[in-house]
């Protein structure tokens, strides 16, 4: 037995071998549709008999060719019949005719059907049940015919035409079977567009074709339309070998027994094509169908790799690779922009902190000046209470309003920067901008103030009237009149009078110069420690932005970083994948094209005699 298995590897045809490896590889890349066609294939082709299958547009004779080729009417013919599904006619020693119904696929598993019938009429009852049935598969028909017992079997299809018709898949599914075809085209016009398309079509799977012009005893200038149908196969790169025939002359030539006839039907040289093209050697034949059939199937296969070839190719993504420089430049320009923005709002915080002083210094010499007015008429010993209370307010007031403004100008330096310099930013927290608390000046200490007593005022006037009285009273004993008398004594008490007006205003202006003196001290304390406190507050509302915007970028930096990061990461590993994947691909259409260059050689190989029909 071993010997025996060993003996048939050896004589196996080698198509056989590499239309398995064939359908291996369509498993192995996942394409289980090609699979499994090949496999009916294959099937086919190891069956004994090689197949002949008639195509073309309907109304173009192929059933005519047939009955005309064996000399009997098994496929139906007329104005008003039409093929739908295909007859099998091959060599029995008795006629015999059968319905086929059932799956399409028996070899795969499913299971057909075969009813008997007429041998003349099968064909007719086939088609018209393919016409309310769907699982009418063809009708077979055999006869004891010396063409069919070469080992021929002819196949008549239904019309091709419009790619969606049932007829057209079901004359294509009978063409995936054939071994050689022919194309059946009358002699009343030249090729037509679909028959050149169609015809290009099936050469890629069944390369043994010949063109057969019909119905040349109804046209007289059947010549010119088979020559001018030669020249559109040639400028179609087709097969250009073109047999006129008559069936109607054949069929009268067999029944008058008449050589001459036959002969001018044209079919003796159909026949003759037919015994040296195929029956000569069916083992060629074969080998050129199923060499077609895996080159077919291996074209499948091999373009959609070369495409993911040239996708898997590891390039580098534009997109990815721009985002990836665009995360960098990100990271770069945080980095200058985080000493920007410190600058910017240093200089910021600078100006604000000049202004500030401005602002507060140029309020107080207000107040000043208020004072100053003020004390021009009142006297402080009757009204510094009062006063007191208002430089308090005004003090506090002014204190309030520079504070405001200055929270609101660091409110605006800080979005600005954060809508500028770091838009990413949220508002500054109003944690950070710290309102001023606490006193910030002592109470106003009241000065001491000279009080003009009743006894002051008295020995004033005492001292101011004696001069008066000493310098009238000698004025008048010139005139002889004693040293007191009445106008020594009046002079008296006028210069005693203004003596004491006199010294209350000069006590007044030194009261009052010492209250604006005072009021002078107590401003220039405040500037002094409410200005060290604003300064302060600065210093920290300052470092308190600086923190924060800092913790800001250090996070848009970190984002942006990771960001590349991951970008890097994701451009490296798809080029690692690409790479793999395409190693893998390349491997597979290097195995599938040395696979498709064994079924080049096969071609040119001669199939071993007796292991192919």
């Amino acid at each position: 037995m071993a010997e025996h298995g060993t003996l048939d590897r050896v004589m196996a045809p080698p198509w056989l071998a590499t239309l398995d490896d064939t359908i291996r590889a369509c498993a192995a890349h996942d394409r289980s549709d090609l699979a499994e066609r090949l496999l009916l294939r294959r099937a086919r082709l190891l069956e004994p008999g090689r197949r002949v299958v008639m195509f073309g547009r309907a109304g173009q004779g192929k059933s005519q060719l047939v009955n005309a080729l064996i000399n009997a009417p098994v496929c139906a013919v007329g104005d008003d019949v039409t093929t739908v599904v295909p007859a099998v006619v091959r060599h029995a020693e008795t006629p015999t005719a059968s319905v086929v119904t059932g799956s399409v696929r028996p070899a795969l598993g499913g299971s057909i059907e075969r009813s008997g019938a007429p041998v003349e009429s099968v064909s007719a009852r086939a088609n018209k049940l393919a016409k309310v049935r769907d699982d009418v598969l063809r009708s077979e028909i055999g006869l004891p015919r010396t063409l069919l017992s070469a080992g021929l079997v002819l196949v008549d299809s239904p019309a091709v035409g419009d790619a969606r018709c049932p007829r057209t898949i079901r004359a294509m599914g009978a063409l995936a079977e054939a071994d050689a075809a022919v194309l059946v085209t009358d002699a009343t016009g030249e090729l037509t567009a679909l028959e050149l398309d169609v015809l290009s079509q099936i050469v890629r799977l069944c390369p043994t074709v010949v063109v057969v012009l019909t119905k040349i005893d109804i046209v007289p200038d059947w010549r010119d339309v088979a020559e001018a149908d030669r020249r559109a196969l040639e400028e179609a790169g087709l097969p250009s070998t073109v047999i006129p025939v008559s069936s109607a002359l054949r069929l009268a030539a067999v029944r008058a027994d008449d050589r001459g006839l036959n002969a001018e039907s044209g079919f003796g040289d159909l026949i003759t094509h037919f015994q040296k093209s195929i029956l000569a050697d069916p083992g060629a034949v074969v080998a050129k169908a199923a060499a077609a059939t895996s080159k077919l199937a291996l074209d499948q296969l091999i373009a959609p790799l070369r495409q993911e070839f040239e996708a898997a190719t590891p390039t580098t993504d534009a997109a990815a690779l721009a985002d990836w420089h665009a995360a960098g430049r990100r990271v770069e320009e945080l980095q200058r922009e985080a000493s920007r923005w410190q600058t910017q709002l240093s200089d910021d915080v600078a100006d604000l902190m000049s202004d500030v002083e401005y602002d507060l210094r140029d309020r107080t010499r207000k107040i000043l000046r208020e004072v100053d007015d003020y004390f021009e008429v009142a006297d402080p010993a009757k009204v510094w209470d009062e006063f007191e209370e208002w430089m308090t307010e005004n003090l506090t007031a002014l204190a309030e309003v520079n504070s405001d403004w200055l929270l609101e100008r660091f409110e605006w330096i800080a979005n600005r920067i954060a809508r500028e310099v770091v838009p990413d930013a949220d508002r500054l927290p109003a944690s950070v901008l710290r309102a001023l608390t606490g006193e910030h000046t002592e109470g106003l200490r009241k000065p001491h103030i000279e009080k003009f007593t009743p006894v002051q005022k008295l020995f004033v006037g005492l001292r101011g009237s004696y001069s008066g009285l000493l310098m009238s009273g000698l004025a008048t004993t010139l005139a002889g009149l004693p040293l007191i008398n009445p106008i020594s004594i009046g002079a008296g008490a006028a210069f005693g009078a203004r003596s004491v007006f006199e010294e209350r205003g000069a006590r007044l202006k030194r009261r009052q110069a010492i209250a604006k003196t005072t009021a002078q001290r107590h401003v220039d304390d405040f500037f002094l420690s409410y200005g060290k406190e604003t300064k302060d507050s600065m210093r920290v509302i300052h470092r308190a932005l600086r923190d924060r915007f800092a913790e800001v970028a250090q996070r848009l930096r970190e984002e942006a970083t990771a960001s590349a990061r991951e970008i890097k990461r994701d451009l490296e590993a798809t080029a690692a994948r690409r790479s793999g994947r395409a190693a893998e691909v390349r491997r597979g259409l290097e195995s599938l094209t040395a696979l498709s260059g064994r079924i080049d050689a096969a071609q040119s190989l001669p199939a071993p005699r007796g292991l192919t029909a």
